[in-house]
């Protein structure tokens, strides 16, 4: 194909795919919309904006059943912004790596960056969520404490959890805040806690609301109760981290396998790029390329499934 015409066409999806981009990324609904706090004649709109909008509300039809899905998981992360918006933001990454793609390289290099960026989009959701768990769970002792505290100074559960939404950090300060605004919407209030600790995947956590909704059946000294989750929760901890510094070695050989055939491909596609061109030629070594990849990733979820002990 003329070098002319791929840079023409890659260049046209580069530009749409970031003028796009960028639009939907400065008018997502992050904050209360312009049209609840403005009059209406002061709305502002344009050719770009409504596009991004249109694009959005595409998005919204094409996940249909999946957006609460997708929203849920987005939740989990700490990514406020809608599914469909998502869904457009990750389409556009993809138009842009296969435009990049097809005016560096060719063909080949716009195929698999068209792939990588839903991947890419993927893995960055999931260590989100997964580095948002875990600082749950290592604020779960502190939020014990101020729970307890604040309930022997004499507040009220729900008074106890507005002072672990104010004082305490993200996430456990976004995750109690919702608690708190569910429960004053009529919602009760130990299913809200019970959503946090599905939503959260903290066993610790499970135990607590367990804890609290038995001393709502049952009567009792809730703070001493918590007081004793708390001690237990404790001790859990510092097993957790034990496990963690004797498997870390472990972890960091998986990780480096996982990453050496990678790095030594995009290192002989800089130095050599014919010798990796000659991969895209025929259908032999396209194929041999796709068996490499399904092998390292077996190899990678095999590695992964070693390194994390589960107790």
């Amino acid at each position: 194909m003329n070098p002319y015409v791929l840079v023409f066409v890659g260049g046209g999806f580069l530009t749409v795919a970031v003028v796009t981009f960028l639009v939907l990324y400065f008018t997502a609904d992050r904050v209360v919309p312009m049209s609840r706090r403005r009059p209406a004649d002061a709305v502002q709109s344009g050719l770009m904006p409504n596009a991004a909008k249109a694009a959005s509300t595409a998005a919204g039809y094409a996940l249909g059943g999946r957006a609460g899905a997708l929203g849920e998981a987005l939740l989990r992360a700490g990514i406020r912004t809608r599914p469909q918006d998502f869904l457009v933001l990750v389409v556009s990454g993809m138009v842009v790596g296969f435009a990049a793609g097809l005016i560096l390289s060719g063909p080949l290099l716009a195929v698999l960056a068209l792939l990588l960026v839903p991947l890419a989009a993927i893995l960055v959701v999931r260590q989100k969520a997964a580095r948002r768990r875990r600082q749950f769970s290592l604020q779960l002792e502190e939020t014990l404490s101020t729970l307890s505290g604040s309930l022997r100074a004499g507040f009220s559960l729900p008074q106890a959890c507005a002072t672990v939404a104010a004082e305490l950090d993200e996430p456990t300060s976004s995750e109690f805040t919702r608690v708190i605004n569910e429960s004053r919407l009529g919602r009760p209030f130990v299913e809200a806690m019970a959503e946090v600790a599905q939503r959260t995947q903290d066993e610790d956590f499970e135990w607590v609301v367990q804890a609290i909704a038995i001393n709502r059946e049952v009567g009792g000294n809730l703070a001493d109760v918590l007081a004793g989750v708390g001690a237990t929760i404790r001790e859990r901890v510092q097993l957790k981290r034990q496990v963690e510094a004797l498997a870390a070695e472990g972890k960091l050989s998986g990780l480096i396998l996982s990453l050496l055939p990678i790095a030594v491909f995009f290192l002989l596609w800089i130095g050599n790029p014919e010798y990796i061109a000659r991969f895209g030629e025929s259908i032999l070594g396209i194929g041999a390329l796709v068996l490499g990849a399904i092998l390292l990733m077996v190899g990678i979820f095999w590695l992964s499934r070693l390194v994390k002990i589960k107790f």
